[in-house]
């Protein structure tokens, strides 16, 4: 499965220069309940809620999402490896792919982000290659 981080949802949705390869939308797909909030703000701070709402549930309707459940928030409280301490929204995506390994799932991050990239890598989290970053 592969855990989307909001990076990559915002890419797809904004039209950003980098996109993702259309391979990823035809794999199982989930993320934190995190990223519905991350891209609702996004959407409102920059005035699409109205002009990019319809892709947006679309997207998000398309992620199994994880809540924001105890063990998860516990997770994040626990540390993370590595040189570069995860952002507090970041760490909270990171507890959630590490709360599904725990539970067996084979976990693939997608994300732009080289800073929580390489803090997966460190937790042994392989990355989704979306290409150039």
């Amino acid at each position: 499965m592969i855990y989307l981080d909001t990076s990559v949802a915002l890419a797809s949705l904004l039209a950003e220069d980098r996109r993702p390869p259309a391979a990823l939308w035809h794999e199982t797909l989930v993320s934190s309940r995190l990223t519905e909030y991350e891209i609702w703000t996004r959407l409102h701070a920059r005035g699409l809620a109205v002009s990019h709402g319809e892709g947006a549930r679309a997207l998000i309707g398309r992620l199994a999402l994880l809540e924001l459940a105890p063990p998860i928030l516990a997770r994040a409280l626990d540390g993370f490896p590595g040189a570069t301490a995860p952002r507090t929204l970041d760490a909270l995506h990171l507890a959630s792919c590490a709360w599904l390994m725990d539970r067996g799932q084979a976990v693939v991050l997608a994300s732009y982000d080289r800073r929580m990239t390489a803090i997966a890598d460190a937790m042994d989290i392989p990355s989704f290659d979306l290409g150039d970053l």
